[in-house]
């Protein structure tokens, strides 16, 4: 039948009622060409309803009645059974039907219509003609609706999952050989490139989102895919070269590295043959995402050696055709694929997403072949020019084009190929639940196959290699944060599935001899010994073979993880010279200075690579010493450095067990060699590090304390190290953590006093104080801090810091002391008449309090300094006020007599204050009152009594005061509210 339609029931649940829907489906030649439902679903995908009355009719095919076509139903029909059937029809749908019926039979009446020009009429029940097109019914304005409104959620919302879920559909499609795969895609592109935010974009001169960008990246490789399917008509790929031409001459198009032009186009186009023609930057066109699929274009299957490679799993060369060099097959007769390796990878990827699996293994056979070779001959170049090499230590060859973090993705296309061919399926695979915890994959070897027998390769070995290969290849850091960024992303993709692998003795045995081959590999090789400067770093790769290698071959995982650990573009400047190389390298300019924008990713692999290393050679001394160097020799990070430091602090003092010298050691190492590094630069994290060396080195032992005390000056600054170094190694905890006895605790107080008195000498400022608390128990060293305070406080230290030591010589019991110096701070201030909060001001009165607790001699000598540096009048009545309310000479020094009287402010040396307090008032009043407002009155007038006070204590206090403000009224006679108000108070 050509159209099939039933009743689908839906049964009713806890809060639906049961539903039944119409629907209807049309197919032709095995494919579903149409299908309308009663539901009325809208989705890319048929309802439930379709798929039931298609699965019921393939698996019920008697129960489904078979009918005629309508046509020869009514064929058979006389006059009035006809105008019968019609009528009936009509009733039956009369709401729906009536109109149209009406218009046909209007028509059908009228001799010129259209109708009556034709011959026959339609019947949707009889099928299509045989040159009809016949494909899978695709909803198309469904998918534009879909991948507009995924396209406007901007990958939020699990939009960006949609997308792909929609991508691996276009695949499924492509895999069934659906015609409708190219056409969905069509679609997909067409809405892509409607995106308003593409213009936005491009305007503000900003990068697609990262989200976005991967999704750009996947539609240009699938239309590679679409463009190179080994079967499709050649009137198709001229159609789809055009649209792909016209989306890439859209200016709002993406370009293939990422970037709208503001940073130079990557160098990924095939190389050219002759090494001399370095490419122009700016000469190099304008690479789109869809570049790629319109240089595929032009790709054809017809070449006889690829069709025979794909065709056939025993195509040999001839033996006797196998002793000179050949093109086409290797020295065992095998057939070599020499293409580009992306565009040959690429083919490999259409093959398989076409669903020709068998093919897409053949040729990735040929192309690992050609792989082996060209590594060969390249382990043959190297060997010639090692020497030489090797004296310069430097080389300007190198890969222009990496396959890691390539466009067409190669090595992730073969690797998958490949374990494609060796999965084993499990019973339920498919039921993998949405929360996306699928289990890894299970692999088993299966065996190639070759006309020589039992080569005892298995496709998963393979697998295995050629991602080693491709990771190992010595490739230049592309240009661009994009492209940059995509190296990184990629290289993590391929290792995750490498982690996916158990490693039997099979693979063991692949992973040791491509390992070597790596290592003995020069220039070629990313971890051959000599490479260019701007190659992309190792790290990460060399960490998983180190971690894959260890149990196997502990000396060639170290080797290997040593090797990777340089960072070159960070060591020198750029080599100058050359190297004769063969033509598929290119010598790249080696004077521009990369701009490396995912540096600082790069940097913290180096630093994961080494903490692996560290933490797999704990209890090793040997091995410990060889990867601290490595890290001191190739690090250059002080927080990277700092890190490993604490990571190897961390696996050296585990909770429930004893700590591991080696490691501590090592930990202590690196915590020097940060306190070096960051000595003279500015570092926010600067004291936790300090902190951290402490206790490192205290973990360490008594030893390792001595050695930080004693060359302090090149690991801490004065100031750390007696605030933080010395008071933490002098502290309780420190001694208890220890357990030492009398000599150590000894030794350890003795270098800390040393180091005391030459921070103190060396920063007196900062360190006085620590320097004499430090030093508190040994008198010698004591007094010798006392006197570089002396000596220091003329010239370098400020007032604050000198009274801060003087409370804390009062505090220890030297009262004189803390004297002498106050009086020297007292020399160093200044206060205004205006500044009454000042913060000193404690300190003034402290100082104060503590000579006249002394005795009068004191207090003479530092009321002098008082009035020459205080000239704020309320502080001044303070200081008055209380050295009246008690005799001076309270302290009680030995030897010393008191009268036990009250001091008068007629005599000196109060005198001298009580001048200086009313000649600050009479100064501060007229100051006052140059620039005074009518709210600030009252104020003024409390002010003005508390002057009155002081005068008092003066003999002749109240005639002065009555004068002073006779002399107010006549000055300031303008403001006469205000000397209104003075009159009512003070007459």
């Amino acid at each position: 039948g050509f159209h099939l339609s039933g009743t689908v029931t839906e049964p009713a649940t806890a809060t639906e009622p049961e539903m039944t829907y119409k629907v209807a489906i049309s197919f032709d030649r095995c494919k579903i060409t149409s299908v309308t439902c009663g539901c009325g679903n809208k989705d890319i995908f048929y309802c439930a309803h379709v798929v039931a009355l298609s699965l019921y009719r393939i698996r019920k095919p008697d129960q489904v009645k078979l009918r005629l076509p309508i046509s020869e139903t009514l064929f058979q029909m006389n006059r009035d059974q006809l105008q019968k059937f019609v009528q009936y029809l009509i009733t039956a749908h009369h709401t729906e039907v009536l109109p149209t019926a009406q218009k046909l039979a209007d028509e059908i009446l009228s001799s010129n219509s259209e109708i009556n020009q034709v011959h026959g009429a339609p019947d949707p029940t009889a099928g299509a003609s045989i040159d009809d097109e016949n494909c899978w019914h695709l909803d198309e304005e469904q998918v534009r609706e879909q991948v507009k409104l995924f396209l406007s959620q901007g990958g939020y919302y699990g939009s960006g999952k949609q997308l792909n879920s929609m991508f691996a559909k276009v695949r499924e499609m492509l895999r069934m050989r659906d015609s409708n795969g190219a056409r969905m895609l069509t679609l997909i592109t067409e809405q892509f490139m409607a995106d308003p935010r593409l213009s936005l974009w491009r305007q503000q001169g900003t990068g697609i989102t990262e989200k976005c960008r991967q999704l750009w990246d996947e539609l240009g490789a699938l239309w590679v895919c679409v463009v190179l399917n080994p079967h499709c008509k050649l009137e198709e790929k001229s159609c789809w070269l055009r649209q792909l031409r016209k989306w890439g001459e859209m200016d709002v198009c993406p370009l293939e590295d990422g970037n709208y032009g503001n940073e130079l186009p990557n160098i990924t186009n095939a190389l050219t043959q002759s090494s001399s023609h370095s490419q122009d930057s700016l000469a190099r066109p304008r690479r789109t995402v869809f570049t790629r699929a319109i240089e595929g274009c032009d790709l054809h299957w017809q070449d006889s050696h690829l069709q025979r490679i794909i065709s056939s799993d025993f195509y040999m060369s001839p033996s006797y055709q196998r002793e000179g060099e050949s093109l086409l097959f290797n020295s065992q007769g095998q057939p070599l694929w020499l293409e580009h390796v992306p565009t040959a990878c690429a083919r490999v990827d259409a093959l398989r997403s076409h669903g020709y699996p068998r093919e897409a293994l053949r040729l990735t056979v040929a192309i690992i072949n050609t792989l082996r070779l060209q590594q060969q001959r390249q382990l043959e170049i190297y060997k010639h020019q090692k020497k030489e090499l090797l004296q310069r230590g430097a080389t300007t060859i190198t890969n222009l084009e990496g396959w890691v973090g390539h466009p067409l993705n190669p090595i992730g296309c073969l690797f998958l190929t490949l374990t494609e061919a060796c999965r084993l399926e499990e019973e339920n695979c498919l039921e993998i639940s949405d929360a996306g915890d699928s289990k890894p994959p299970v692999y088993q070897h299966v065996p190639v196959v070759t006309s020589s027998q039992d080569s005892g390769e298995s496709y998963l070995s393979l697998a295995l290699e050629v991602a080693l290969m491709g990771m190992g290849q010595q490739r230049v850091m592309p240009e661009g944060l994009y492209a940059q960024d995509k190296v990184c992303r990629n290289e993590e993709q391929i290792i995750a599935r490498l982690q996916d692998l158990e490693l039997d003795p099979v693979l063991v045995q692949t992973l040791r001899k491509q390992c070597i081959l790596l290592l003995e590999g020069g220039p070629f090789s990313g971890l051959g010994e000599v490479i260019h400067r701007e190659s992309v770093p190792m790290h990460t790769f060399a960490k998983y073979l180190f971690s894959a290698l260890l149990p196997h071959d502990a000396d060639l995982a170290y080797k290997l993880a040593l090797r990777a650990m340089r960072l070159p573009v960070l060591e020198t400047t750029a080599p100058s010279g050359d190297v004769t190389h063969p033509h598929h390298l290119v010598s790249v300019v080696p004077s521009r200075y990369p701009r490396w924008f995912t540096l600082g990713h790069l940097e913290s692999q180096q630093c994961e690579l080494a903490s692996t290393m560290l933490t797999a050679a704990k209890g090793d001394m040997l091995r410990l010493r060889t990867v601290l160097e490595a890290i001191q020799k190739n690090i250059h990070s002080s927080s990277l450095i700092f890190k490993l430091a604490q990571d190897a602090f961390k696996i050296a003092t585990p909770a429930d067990s004893n700590s591991d010298t080696t490691l501590l050691n090592v930990a202590l190492e690196l915590g020097l060699q940060v306190m070096r590094m960051t000595l003279s630069t500015l570092n926010w994290r600067r004291r936790e590090m300090v902190r951290w060396l402490v206790t490192c080195a205290t973990e360490v032992g008594v030893r390792a304390l001595v050695s930080i005390l004693q060359s302090w000056y090149s690991l801490f600054t004065p100031t750390e190290a007696t605030s933080i170094v010395a008071a933490t190694v002098m502290s309780h905890n420190t001694i208890l953590r220890l357990s030492l006895d009398y000599p150590q605790r000894e030794e350890l107080a003795s270098c800390a006093r040393t180091l005391a008195l030459q921070c103190a000498m060396k920063d007196p400022q900062n360190c006085a104080l620590s320097a004499l608390t430090l030093c508190e128990k040994d008198h010698i060293a004591f007094e010798t801090a006392y006197q570089i305070v002396i000596d220091a406080a003329s010239t370098g230290m400020t007032y604050t810091q000198l009274f801060t030591i003087a409370r804390y010589m009062e505090h220890r019991g030297y009262p004189l002391r803390a004297f002498k110096l106050a009086s020297l701070a007292m020399t160093h201030l200044n206060l205004a008449y205006n500044q009454d909060t000042h913060p000193a001001i404690n300190d003034v009165l402290w100082a104060c309090a503590l000579s006249h607790s002394l005795g009068k001699n004191e207090l003479a000598a530092i009321i002098p300094l008082v009035v020459k540096s205080v000239h704020c009048a309320t502080v001044l009545s303070d200081i008055l006020r209380r050295c009246t309310m008690t005799a001076p000479g309270l302290a009680g020094i030995p030897g010393r007599r008191n009268s036990g009287k009250l001091m008068s402010t007629d005599k000196a040396p109060l005198r001298q204050l009580l001048d200086a307090t009313i000649s600050a008032y009479i100064n501060t009043t007229h100051s006052r009152l140059t620039h005074i407002s009518p709210r600030h009155y009252g104020e003024f007038i409390e002010f003005l009594s508390k002057a009155r006070e002081t005068f008092l204590l003066a003999q002749d206090g109240h005639i002065q005061f009555a004068q002073f403000i006779d002399n107010l009224k006549q000055i300031y006679k303008g403001k006469k509210k205000l000397m209104l108000l003075v009159r009512e108070r003070f007459g």
